[in-house]
C-alpha cells in the first residue's frame, strides 16, 4: 500500500494559531467578573479617591481638568496590567498543573505560539480598557480627539505588557517569581509613568529620568489620543513603543524556541 505523505500546515498554522487565541480569550471570558468586571471596578474606586482627595487642590492639569487628564491614564493602567497578568497567568498555571505540554505538542511554531498567547492578551486588554471607559463615562468628560493614538498607544501598549508576561511567565517557577516581576517591574513603572501627573511638573532630573521609562510613552500617547495634550513627543512614543515589542518579540520567540523552562 502507497504511503501516504503528509499533509503540508502552510507557511503558518493558520488554524492552530487561531485555536491557541481562542482558548486565551475564553479563559478569561468564563470569569468575566474577576477578569473585566473587577479591574473596571477598581479603576474607578482609584479615580474616585485621587478626586475626593485632590480634586479641590489640583482642579485642572495642563489647562485640562484633574479628572479628564486623570481618566485616560487610569484606562491605560487597567489595560496594561490585564494584559500582563493574562499571559503570566496563563503560562505559569499551565506550568503547575503540567498541562504546558498541551501547548508544546501540537504543530505550532514559536512565533505562532507567542503570537497566539500575545493577542490572546491584546484582547482582554481591549475588552478591559473598553468596559473601563465606558464607565468613566458615567462620572468624567471622557472625548476622543484623534482615534489613531488611541488605537495605536492602547493596542502597542496591551502588546507590550502581554510579551512581557509571556517572558515572566516562562522564566518563572512558581507564583512568587510572578509577583516580584509584578511588584518589582509593572507596577513602579505604571506609578511613574505619569499616570497620576504631568511629567511637566517634575524637578529636571525626574523630567529627564521618566522619559528612559516606556510605560511614559504609553500613557502620554494614549492620554493625548483623549485630550489632545502631551509631555512629550507623540512620534518619538511610537518609535520607542515599536521598539519595545520587537525586542520583547523577540526575547519571547527564543525563549520558546529554546524550550526555556518548557521542556525537560
Amino acid at each position: 500500500m502507497k504511503e501516504l505523505a503528509p499533509r503540508q500546515m502552510g507557511a503558518v498554522n493558520w488554524l492552530g494559531l487561531w485555536t491557541l487565541y481562542a482558548k486565551e480569550v475564553r479563559r478569561f471570558l468564563n470569569v468575566h467578573l474577576q477578569t473585566v468586571g473587577a479591574p473596571v471596578i477598581t479603576s474607578l474606586l482609584f479615580l474616585a479617591v485621587f478626586l475626593l482627595a485632590l480634586g479641590r487642590a489640583v482642579e485642572t492639569v495642563n489647562g485640562i481638568p484633574f479628572a479628564t487628564f486623570l481618566a485616560p491614564g487610569l484606562i491605560m493602567m487597567t489595560m496594561a496590567q490585564n494584559a500582563f497578568a493574562n499571559t503570566s497567568s496563563s503560562i505559569m498555571i499551565s506550568k503547575v498543573q503540567g498541562n504546558i505540554v498541551d501547548v508544546l505538542m501540537p504543530p505550532l511554531s514559536a512565533g505562532e505560539m507567542v503570537a497566539g498567547f500575545a493577542f490572546g492578551a491584546v484582547t482582554r486588554g481591549i475588552v478591559v480598557g473598553l468596559a473601563t471607559a465606558i464607565g468613566m463615562a458615567l462620572f468624567v468628560d471622557v472625548s476622543i480627539h484623534n482615534l489613531w493614538a488611541i488605537l495605536y498607544f492602547g493596542i502597542s501598549a496591551s502588546l507590550m505588557l502581554a510579551l512581557l508576561g509571556i517572558a515572566g511567565g516562562v522564566w518563572a517557577e512558581k507564583f512568587d517569581h510572578i509577583a516580584v516581576v509584578t511588584n518589582f517591574v509593572v507596577t513602579p513603572l505604571s506609578f511613574l509613568s505619569g499616570t497620576f501627573y504631568s511629567a511637566e511638573n517634575l524637578p529636571e532630573a525626574g523630567k529627564i529620568l521618566v522619559h528612559f521609562n516606556p510605560f511614559f510613552y504609553m500613557i502620554d500617547g494614549f492620554r493625548y489620543g483623549f485630550t489632545g495634550i502631551s509631555d512629550g513627543t507623540i512620534m518619538t512614543g511610537v518609535i520607542v513603543l515599536a521598539v519595545v515589542n520587537a525586542v520583547l518579540w523577540v526575547l519571547c520567540y527564543r525563549m520558546i524556541k529554546s524550550g526555556y523552562k518548557l521542556k525537560a
